[in-house]
C-alpha cells in the first residue's frame, strides 16, 4: 500500500501493491511515474543504452509502456498486469521492458504516438503500449490500455504478449517490409517547402474563426461534444479575434461571445474545483458538471492567463474571481519551497477517483452554518440527487441573482455566506488524504504557468503572482540551466534530460510577459541566450524548427511539430516569440526565423487551419505587426505604464523601464530617457515621435 508523509496528507503518487524487496532498473530515477514502478515484479528499465543495448544482445522486441503519475488508466493497467507476478513473468521471458514517463520523454511520445495512429488507423492515448524492433526500435505493433483478461473485444495481455512475440520470430521478412514503409512515412512527414509560399495572407485566420463556430456548443459552451476539454488556444484565438475586429470597426461580438460563454461555463462548471481553485484536465459529459479529476499545470497555466484576460476585456467579478482562485491553489498546493512548480495531481486517492474531492449531505450540514447551507445547498446541487457515484461533486445550479430572489439576501450577502462556507469546506478538505502529486519540475509547463502569473500579476496589479512567477524562473536559472543548455525535467534537486523546443521557446514567451510586469535586464539576457540555443541547434533549414536539438539522441523520427495537442505546438510559440523579440530589438534574423517558420507550415496552416491556432497567432503578429511601448521614466513610472498595460490588447507589449538601467541591447539602446519620462510607440518596424506626457500616450497608443 501507499504511505502518507508524516509532514503532510499528500498521498504517494500510486498506492499500489507492489513487493518492496524486490526492486527492477527504475529505483534510481527521478520521475515519480518511474518511480511508482520501481518495485513491479516487471524487470523495468527505463529508456537508455542499457536496455535497447540489452534487446539487441537477446534479440528480444522491445515492450514500451509509455504513461503519467496522473494517468488513471496507467493505474488500471499497472494493478491489473504489472503488478501481477504471472504476467511479469511473461513480459521478462518475451520482451526487454522499458517504462517512459511520457512528460519528461515527450520527444519518444510524439514518436510512438505517431506510429501509433499510422499502424493502428486509431487515436492513441495512455498508456501507450508499443512493441518495438530489438535492432532500430522500429514500432510493429501497439495500443493503449489492456486488459488483464478478455473483454470489450480486446485480447488479455499476457495472450498478446505470447502473439506478439510468436510475430516477431516468425515472420520477420513481412516485419521488415512494414518497418520500412513505416519509417519512410514518418521521415516524409517533416518534409516542408519554405518556399511554399512567397505571401501570407489572412484566409486562415477567418476560416478558423468559421470552422471554430461549426464547433461551438451554443448551450454549453466549449466544442464539440463529451468528453469536453478547454481548448486554450482555440479560446485565445476567438478573444483576438475579436480584439482585432474591434481594432477594424466592425467588432465581431459572436466571436467574443463564444470565448466568454466558454469560459464561463467552465468556471461554473465541476470541471472548476469549486472549493480550491484550478481545472482538471477535461469534462467527461458536455454540461462541464463532472471531470476526470487529474489537475495539470500544463491546463492550469493558460486558462489563468486566459481568465486574467477575459477580465480585462469585461471587468467582470466572476473572471477575476476564477484566476485569482486559480493562482492562490497553485501557490498553495503547487509550487515547491524552492520555486519551481510540480507537475501534476493524480484523480485518485486511496484507490478511488475524485474522492478526495466529493462530499455526502451530512459532511457538508455539519461542517456548515445553517445559513451557510442555506445558500451553498442550492448553488452546488447538494439539494438535488447525487451526481457522482452516489455521493456529490460541485457544479454551480443557481446564479447569485436567483439565489438573492429565492432566499431574500442581498447579492452581496450570498457572496459573503458562499465565500465562508467554501473557507471552512476548504479546510475540511485538506484534512483529507491528498491525490498523488507529481513534484517533478518540468521547463515547459512552468513557463505556461510563469506566463499565466505574470499576467494575473499585470491585470490584477498583485505582487503575490509576480513574486511567484519570480521565484519559478529564479528556479529554472539556477537549477536547470548549464553551461549554455537547459535540462527538462528536475526533481529533489537533480535536473537532467536535454530540454525541447517547447522548454525554450514557452520559456522565452513567459519572460517577455514577466518584463511587461517589471523589467529585469537579466531576465532579458537570458531570453536572448534561449533564443540564440534554438537558432543554433533547433533549426530547420527549410523553415521552423525541430522539436529536439542536433545534439540530442538519434531516434527513429525528429519530431518537426506544428499543429497543436495539449499544449501549442513548439513552432508556433518560437514563430511568435522571435517575431516579438525581432520588433522589441530591431534584430532582423529574429523576424526571418518568424516568417520562414509560418512559410513552411503554410500549407498545414491552410488545410487546417483549425487545427493550428497557435500558429494563427505568429501569423496574425505578422500580418499586423506587434505595437511596441517603451516606457522611460522614474518617480512616476507606475503611472506610465498604468495608462496602457492593463487593457486588453493582445498585439501590444509595454516595458517600462527606470532611466537608471544603462547597456540595453540592439533598437532598446536608443530609447534614451527624458525628464518626466518618455513612451516609444511603434507599430511593427513604424515609429513614432517619442510622447511627453501620460495623457498624450493615452490618446496615441
Amino acid at each position: 500500500m501507499g504511505y502518507i508523509r508524516a509532514t503532510s496528507s499528500w498521498q504517494n503518487p500510486d498506492p499500489m501493491k507492489t513487493d518492496p524487496n524486490y526492486t527492477n532498473h527504475l529505483n534510481t530515477e527521478t520521475s515519480p511515474y518511474l518511480l511508482q514502478h520501481a518495485h513491479n515484479p516487471v524487470e523495468w528499465y527505463p529508456w537508455g543504452p542499457q536496455a535497447l543495448e540489452k534487446a539487441r544482445r537477446e534479440n528480444k522486441p522491445v515492450l514500451l509502456s509509455i504513461g503519467y503519475s496522473a494517468c488513471h488508466w496507467c493505474h488500471v493497467m499497472a494493478h491489473e498486469s504489472f503488478e501481477d507476478p504471472a504476467a511479469a513473468k511473461v513480459m521478462n521471458e518475451l520482451f526487454v521492458n522499458v517504462k517512459v514517463d511520457r512528460e519528461e520523454r515527450p520527444d519518444l511520445d510524439k514518436i510512438y504516438q505517431t506510429a501509433h495512429s499510422l499502424l493502428t488507423q486509431r487515436s492513441g492515448g495512455w498508456p501507450l503500449t508499443m512493441f518495438l524492433t530489438a535492432d532500430e526500435q522500429i514500432p510493429f505493433f501497439g495500443g493503449t490500455y489492456f486488459p488483464n483478461e478478455p473483454r470489450h473485444g480486446m485480447p488479455a495481455f499476457t495472450d498478446l504478449c505470447r502473439r506478439v512475440a510468436e510475430f516477431y520470430r516468425n515472420r520477420g521478412d513481412e516485419l521488415e517490409k512494414q518497418n520500412r514503409s513505416l519509417v519512410d512515412f514518418m521521415a516524409s512527414m517533416n518534409q516542408a517547402d519554405a518556399h511554399s509560399s512567397d505571401e501570407l495572407d489572412a484566409m486562415p485566420l477567418d476560416v478558423a474563426r468559421q470552422q471554430l463556430e461549426k464547433q461551438f456548443d451554443v448551450v454549453h459552451g466549449g466544442f464539440g461534444g463529451a468528453p469536453k476539454f478547454p481548448h486554450p488556444t482555440s479560446i485565445e484565438r476567438l478573444l483576438r479575434h475579436w480584439a482585432g475586429t474591434r481594432n477594424d470597426k466592425t467588432a465581431d461580438e459572436q466571436a467574443l461571445h463564444m470565448a466568454l460563454f466558454t469560459l464561463k461555463r467552465m468556471a461554473l462548471g465541476g470541471m472548476y474545483d469549486q472549493i480550491g481553485g484550478g481545472f482538471c484536465r477535461y469534462s467527461v459529459d458536455e454540461q462541464w458538471m463532472i471531470p476526470h479529476f487529474e489537475k495539470m499545470l500544463y491546463d492550469n497555466g493558460p486558462l489563468l492567463s486566459l481568465f486574467s484576460e477575459a477580465w480585462a476585456v469585461t471587468r467582470e467579478p466572476l473572471f477575476k474571481r476564477i484566476a485569482e482562485q486559480t493562482a492562490d491553489w497553485v501557490m498553495r498546493d503547487m509550487q515547491s519551497p524552492e520555486g519551481g512548480y510540480y507537475s501534476s495531481l493524480d484523480a485518485d486517492s486511496e484507490g478511488e477517483e475524485g474522492r478526495f474531492y466529493v462530499w455526502t449531505v451530512e459532511e457538508v450540514r455539519r461542517l456548515l452554518s445553517e445559513q451557510e447551507y442555506r445558500v451553498v445547498a442550492p448553488r452546488f446541487g447538494f439539494d438535488r440527487k447525487p451526481n457522482f457515484e452516489g455521493q456529490w461533486h460541485a457544479h454551480v445550479y443557481e446564479s447569485i441573482e436567483a439565489l438573492s430572489k429565492k432566499l431574500d439576501l442581498s447579492d452581496a450577502e450570498i457572496e459573503t455566506h458562499l465565500e465562508s462556507a467554501r473557507h471552512k469546506l476548504l479546510a475540511a478538505r485538506q484534512q483529507r488524504v491528498h491525490p498523488g502529486r507529481d513534484d517533478k519540475i518540468l521547463v515547459s509547463w512552468n513557463a505556461l504557468m510563469i506566463k499565466g502569473m505574470a499576467q494575473a500579476a499585470r491585470y490584477f496589479a498583485d505582487s503575490r503572482y509576480q513574486q511567484s512567477a519570480e521565484r519559478a524562473v529564479d528556479f529554472i536559472q539556477t537549477q536547470m540551466w548549464s553551461n549554455g543548455r537547459l535540462q527538462a525535467t528536475c526533481k529533489d534537486g537533480r535536473a537532467h534530460l536535454s530540454a525541447y523546443l517547447d522548454d525554450y521557446v514557452l520559456l522565452i514567451d513567459a519572460i517577455l510577459e514577466l518584463l511587461q510586469v517589471r523589467w529585469n535586464k537579466a531576465d532579458l539576457a537570458f531570453a536572448l541566450q534561449l533564443a540564440d540555443v534554438v537558432l543554433r541547434h533547433f533549426s530547420d533549414p527549410a523553415g521552423g524548427f525541430y522539436f529536439t536539438a542536433d545534439d540530442h539522441e538519434n531516434l527513429i523520427q525528429r519530431p518537426k511539430p506544428l499543429s497543436d495537442d495539449s499544449l501549442p505546438a513548439g513552432n508556433a510559440i518560437a514563430a511568435k516569440v522571435f517575431g516579438r523579440l525581432g520588433h522589441l530589438l530591431g534584430e532582423t534574423r529574429f523576424l526571418d526565423a518568424a516568417e520562414h517558420t509560418l512559410k513552411a507550415a503554410w500549407d498545414p496552416i491552410r488545410q487546417s487551419p483549425y487545427g493550428h491556432t497557435g500558429l494563427l497567432l505568429a501569423l496574425e503578429e505578422t500580418l499586423y505587426p506587434i505595437e511596441t511601448i517603451v516606457i522611460r521614466a522614474d518617480n512616476n513610472i507606475q503611472a506610465w505604464q498604468d495608462a496602457v498595460a492593463r487593457d486588453y490588447a493582445p498585439r501590444r507589449l509595454v516595458f517600462a523601464i527606470a532611466n537608471d538601467i544603462e547597456d540595453l541591447p540592439g533598437l532598446l539602446r536608443e530609447r534614451k530617457p527624458r525628464d518626466g519620462g518618455v513612451a516609444y510607440l511603434c507599430r511593427g518596424t513604424s515609429c513614432q515621435a517619442p510622447i511627453l506626457s501620460v495623457d498624450e500616450l493615452k490618446i496615441r497608443a
